[in-house]
């Protein structure tokens, strides 16, 4: 079945090696070139030094005799603190002042601001520095109305840290179909701003909003005023644990109304409301025939530092009225409509001005101290313990449109006059005269507003009646805290004639 078989070997060549060739090839090159070189290098020698052990050095204390220490300082410390405390009484170098420069009192323009378009035909009518010092707000409008206002009015803002200012163009200008007759920036927000014009509105504008910066209104109707609005002023809202703010307002009507901004709402709130009333009046000023619940016009008002209830208004007839927020006068005539009820804030009525309040301001330093200015031409300071005026100044420079004291100097005051100049007194000089005389407008037109920069210091505003605002710096010696100048403005409060 099977068989052997032989079968012819099968040869299978390997593909992966392959027959390679060579030839030897002969290349030539120049031959190298070889020297020997020496070189000499540096000697190197070791050598020994011998130092002293290093050691710790001790201080000792000299030998002291305790008791007959104690018996000196026994013997001297009587003498010495005599001495001490006789230097604490001592008022030798209260008015030294260590200064640099010789300008320290001087007072320089440094800015003249207008708006181009509305200077010479409006004047302005307030000004304002915002929280942070840098923005100056003012109002172009006209005190001297004589019937109905036709005047298109503005509010223009210029920015004093921009490098590319303009004096003549405002960087902000929001348009009114009305004058516009005061303003005041919002205490901790830079970019809210509220006014009052001359149709009896208050306005709260928010320069921030690109465009419709009005944010709230109160409107007109029977709970706005019914004449112009003269100030208007932030407020504390007692509700909300010192975290905002409402809105008073005072007008020519005798109102003294409190707005509340809503967050939902374009359209200021009344919350509460106050008017100025004839039986307010002193004996001497009471007219026969004349109802005592008659509207006396409101033209400025001002709060206590310390106490944020009390606050003194100032009245067209030229009474100046001491008031709080929790009076519980005698309630409004039924002639006058509200949506809240109206009654007399009046606790106390001073000495009155011989003619219109134009200007009113609680001391920052002092709660009883506030100053008053008005038609009759005079500066009077005021301690509100007392009817009579402590101080009354008369500086010939016809009416005092406005007067303020420095946030700064306790005994400082800077007033605007009606022949165009500002001045600068201080209660510590020995007569009562202006340390500082400044010509504050153009063509010797009058000076109707001031401000101080709180933030600022050394800054003031002022507005004229040729539509030009002028920023002063003042300097050091006006722009800082002096020795015993608290002292001094309790002793000037504190003295009867």
């Amino acid at each position: 079945m099977f068989t052997d078989e032989d079968l012819e070997p099968v040869e299978c060549l390997s593909c992966w090696k392959k027959e390679r060739y060579t030839d030897e090839v002969g290349v030539q090159t120049k031959d190298l070139d070889v020297e020997d070189v020496g070189v000499q290098s540096k000697k190197y020698e070791d050598e020994g030094t011998q130092t002293d052990n290093s050691r710790d050095n001790y201080f000792k204390l000299a030998e002291t005799d305790e008791g007959r220490l104690e018996k000196f300082l026994k013997k001297v410390e009587p003498r010495l603190s005599k001495i001490l405390e006789k230097n604490m009484k001592s008022v030798a170098f209260d008015d030294y002042v260590i200064r640099s420069y010789e300008d320290d009192l001087a007072v320089t323009c440094t800015h003249t601001l207008c708006h181009d378009e509305l200077k010479d035909e409006l004047q302005i009518t307030g000004v304002s520095w915002n929280s942070t010092g840098s923005v100056l707000a003012a109002t172009y409008g006209r005190f001297d109305h004589e019937d109905w206002c036709t005047h298109k009015a503005a509010l223009c803002t210029w920015s004093l840290d921009r490098r590319d200012i303009n004096p003549k163009k405002p960087n902000v200008v929001i348009d009114s179909p009305s004058c516009i007759m005061c303003l005041e920036f919002h205490p901790t927000n830079p970019a809210w701003v509220v006014g009052g014009n001359f149709s009896g509105e208050v306005l709260v504008w928010d320069l921030n909003k690109e465009d419709d910066l009005l944010i709230s209104t109160s409107g007109i109707g029977d709970d706005a005023h019914r004449e112009p609005v003269a100030k208007v002023q932030w407020i504390l809202d007692p509700n909300s644990k010192g975290r905002s703010y409402n809105i008073i307002s005072v007008g020519g009507d005798g109102k003294v109304l409190i707005w509340t901004m809503s967050k939902k709402k374009p359209k200021l709130k009344l919350v509460e409301g106050f008017v100025l009333m004839t039986q307010s009046l002193p004996r001497n000023m009471k007219v026969r025939g004349v109802r005592g619940d008659k509207e006396i016009g409101a033209t400025c008002i001002s709060f206590n530092s310390e106490d944020k209830d009390t606050f003194i208004v100032g009245s067209e007839s030229g009474c100046i009225f001491k008031c709080n927020l929790h009076a519980q006068g005698n309630p409004a005539g039924s002639h006058i409509v509200s949506s809240v009820p109206l009654r007399s804030p009046v606790t106390f009525t001073f000495n009155p001005h011989h003619g219109p309040v134009h200007s009113v301001d609680y001391s920052p330093f002092h709660r009883n101290a506030f100053l008053t200015s008005g038609m009759d031409q005079c500066i009077r300071i005021y301690n509100v313990l007392q009817d009579q005026p402590t101080i009354t100044v008369e500086p010939g420079e016809g009416y005092l449109y406005s007067a303020k004291w420095s946030p700064v100097r306790p005994t400082l005051l800077a007033a605007a006059t009606e022949k165009g100049n500002l001045l600068l007194y201080d209660l510590k000089s020995d007569q009562l005269v202006p340390i500082h005389k400044i010509e504050a407008s153009v063509d010797n037109k009058p000076v109707y507003t001031l401000q101080f920069n709180l933030t600022r210091r050394n800054l003031l505003a002022t507005g004229d009646g040729s539509g030009y605002i002028r920023v002063f710096k003042l300097g050091d010696d006006l722009s800082s805290l002096a020795p015993r100048d608290v002292e001094h403005l309790s002793h000037v409060i504190n003295t009867t004639d």
